[in-house]
């Protein structure tokens, strides 16, 4: 396994979100990203460095709707789709099938 993730909620939040735990400092982590959601048509729309909290915004949309991708220095990544949590149930079940990545369960009460 290249990398591992949680599906969690977002903290005091209902909504679900994907974050990288582990790999996002992988010079190929993007592409390869990209390449285990391939079924659903990603295409970056822009990227967008956001020098402040050095983080750099990727905006993505699909056949199942937008979504961003947000890395930053200290290399963590998340994937987040507020208003389309189908999106990221579906990104979710496609990285449960690619052998690069490895789901981690966590406890949901820990990001009341």
């Amino acid at each position: 396994m290249k990398y591992s993730y949680y599906l969690r909620p977002g903290y005091k939040s209902h909504d679900l979100l994907i974050e990288i735990v582990s790999g996002a400092e992988d010079e190929y982590f993007l592409t390869d990203l990209l390449d285990s959601i391939a079924e659903i048509n990603p295409k970056v729309d822009s990227i967008n460095d956001r020098w402040i909290n050095d983080e750099v915004e990727i905006e993505v949309s699909s056949d199942i709707g937008s979504f961003i991708i947000s890395k930053d220095i200290w290399d963590l990544a998340f994937i987040m789709a507020e208003d389309n949590q189908e999106c990221i149930k579906k990104i979710n079940l496609l990285l449960l099938n690619n052998k690069n990545f490895q789901k981690v369960e966590v406890d949901f009460d820990n990001y009341k």
